[in-house]
């Protein structure tokens, strides 16, 4: 790449106006930065679709909010009105029953044959170092548990072989429960975890994002702009709309995709994938009310989760958004008519659906989506974003960390690095 005279020179060049880009430069401490984002809008997946009166997302995005300050800070831009804050009800489909979730919590609600087959199980079970996800299923919680519900419902969900993910795949996020928590649960229900409340714009998701960017100066955003080619070091960043000359970069790109910019050797089979398709669907009349979503261990049925946006938004009208999850972009069906009438008949066989009527429909494919933890993939993002690092090149957020976190997770990184680099 010819370096010499760039286009633009900046402090900061910021890949990425989904939230953490934006995040970082509403938190800077000046205005000496770009944001090159390479679709036509701002938000990234956190986008919201107003469509024949639903409110949909590119899948459900809920903030889950661990530091109240973070909260404050950005319902203060939207108005405390904007925003429902809501206790969760999300339950299991299994064997024609809703059980609550998490499923390893409520075994007591299954029929006596298999609450005993379970407990026996649990309490049997041979809690070991574990050395893959699925391994870790097996020793936490023992086979029944496992073999019912979470090793089904988390392939469906990854799409992947989960002897190849990481134990510790989830982190946080995964709802461990020891025996005595089980048992517990058994007289006083507790399925806390850490989505046991979320909060949720009335408008949609979309909102969040445009509270970020009301710190954010519009004329520093280019859009349709895709960064194509990082020189390391000249510190020369080609973009669709010319070179531009950084003193520092922060990446929100998935980090595969950083590392072929900038030309570094790294193994693309270390970081795999799924793709999840969503399905946003609007339908004449109200469903089951109350639950925010449900889970689908069933193998038979496509889809993994189904959630209520209706529910959550106190709607007259159903309004769903439906999660497939597929193994990579090459297993989304072309025909997305034929997907559709799938997952009609899935939901009529799961009694969401009765005599609706189907008003309005939506479809989006997220690629990536979730990501697999292995042992291999975190060893090569330590050893990527280290030498990156050492060129002024900062890979963040949850695609940019290769990692499974939260919304709120890439905001409080965001800020941090700022603070890190001393530019606040």
């Amino acid at each position: 790449m010819d370096v010499t005279g760039a286009d633009r020179e900046v402090g900061t060049l910021i890949i990425g106006a989904g939230v953490t880009g934006l995040a970082f430069a509403d938190w800077l401490g000046d205005d000496d930065y770009l944001i090159a984002e390479a679709t036509d809008a701002i938000g990234g997946y956190c986008k919201t679709v107003l469509q024949d009166g639903f409110v949909w997302d590119y899948s459900g995005h809920f903030f889950h909010f661990r530091h109240r300050e973070v909260e404050r800070y950005l319902v203060a831009r939207m108005g405390p009105a904007a925003v429902r804050t809501v206790t969760r009800d999300s339950r299991i489909w299994y064997r024609e029953r809703f059980v609550d979730f998490p499923f390893q919590k409520n075994i007591h609600q299954l029929s006596k044959r298999e609450f005993i087959e379970c407990l026996v199980d649990l309490y049997f079970r041979e809690d070991r170092p574990a050395s893959s996800f699925r391994d870790m299923l097996y020793a936490k919680f023992g086979r029944a548990i496992a073999d019912k519900f979470l090793v089904p419902y988390n392939e469906k969900l990854y799409a992947t072989d989960l002897d190849t993910l990481d134990p510790d795949a989830m982190g946080r996020f995964f709802p461990y429960a020891d025996f005595a928590e089980v048992l517990a649960n058994f007289r006083a229900a507790d399925n806390r975890g850490y989505n046991a409340t979320f909060t949720y714009p009335v408008a949609g998701a979309i909102e969040y994002v445009r509270a970020l960017a009301q710190g954010v100066d519009a004329g520093r955003v280019q859009l349709d702009t895709p960064v194509l080619e990082v020189d390391l070091g000249a510190h020369v960043a080609r973009t669709s709309r010319g070179r531009v000359r950084y003193e520092r970069l922060v990446s929100t790109a998935p980090l595969p995709r950083l590392l072929q910019m900038c030309g570094l050797p790294h193994d693309p089979a270390v970081y795999s994938a799924n793709t999840v398709e969503v399905f946003n669907l609007g339908f004449d009349r109200k469903g089951p009310d109350g639950v925010h979503w449900i889970y689908y261990p069933q193998r038979e049925l496509c889809f993994y989760r189904v959630g209520f946006y209706d529910n959550i938004l106190g709607a007259d009208r159903m309004s769903l958004y439906v999660e497939i999850g597929r193994p990579g972009p090459a297993a989304v069906p072309h025909d997305a008519s034929a997907t559709l009438g799938e997952v009609l008949e899935g939901l009529r066989r799961a009694g969401v659906v009765e005599d609706h009527r189907l008003v309005s429909h939506h479809r989006v494919v997220l690629d990536p989506a979730y990501v697999h933890i292995t042992t291999a993939s975190n060893a090569d993002v330590r050893t990527q974003r280290a030498r990156l690092g050492a060129q002024d090149v900062y890979s963040i957020g949850r695609y940019g960390g290769w990692t499974y976190c939260s919304i709120e997770d890439g905001i409080v990184e965001a800020r941090a690095l700022v603070e890190q680099l001393g530019l606040r």
